[in-house]
């Protein structure tokens, strides 16, 4: 039991949380892209990734490396809510913001990919010790796509200046 939910009801939990994080920080990351400011979908994604965080924590177990994602998450989220709703992406915050979020949403897809490899029987057969090729191919591609992104996002989110639109 974990907070008065069986492991498997809590774990459906923690999953739907994470995803609900990682299609919301999708729908954040294109606002960045096209220079849009998505205030409310930006909270969802930040809360529901933070909430990812914190339930990873309450599952039993020792320090693994899933966990030392979470402290790292967690710290990266702290800076990207500070940038968010204290700074108000103004000045140096702005970019401080898109890298910090999108690094966010990046741990968060990086732990779907592994979760993937390791619930998936195709995934897994292909590299059941998680160092496989096909494992290691599909790590590189998620972190060349997301230094791509997040290289855009920082060029082209302005939201002080023309293009700026809240939702």
């Amino acid at each position: 039991m974990i907070i008065g939910m069986s492991t498997a009801t809590f774990t459906l939990l923690h999953v739907i949380i994470s995803l609900i994080g990682i299609f919301t920080g999708l729908v954040v990351a294109a606002g960045l892209w096209t220079g849009k400011r998505l205030d409310t979908w930006t909270g969802i994604f930040l809360l529901t990734t933070v909430l990812t965080s914190v339930t990873g924590f309450m599952f039993p177990g020792p320090v693994d490396p899933a966990r030392v994602v979470g402290v790292i998450s967690l710290v990266v989220l702290a800076i990207a809510i500070l940038a968010f709703y204290v700074y108000h992406v103004a000045g140096a915050w702005r970019w401080i913001y898109v890298t910090t979020a999108l690094i966010s949403l990046y741990l968060n897809c990086f732990v779907a990919v592994v979760q993937s490899f390791l619930k998936i029987p195709a995934l897994h057969a292909l590299a059941p010790k998680g160092n496989e090729p096909p494992f290691v191919a599909a790590q590189v591609t998620l972190m060349l796509a997301f230094i791509v992104i997040g290289v855009v996002c920082v060029r082209r989110f302005h939201p002080t200046g023309q293009g700026a639109a809240y939702a």
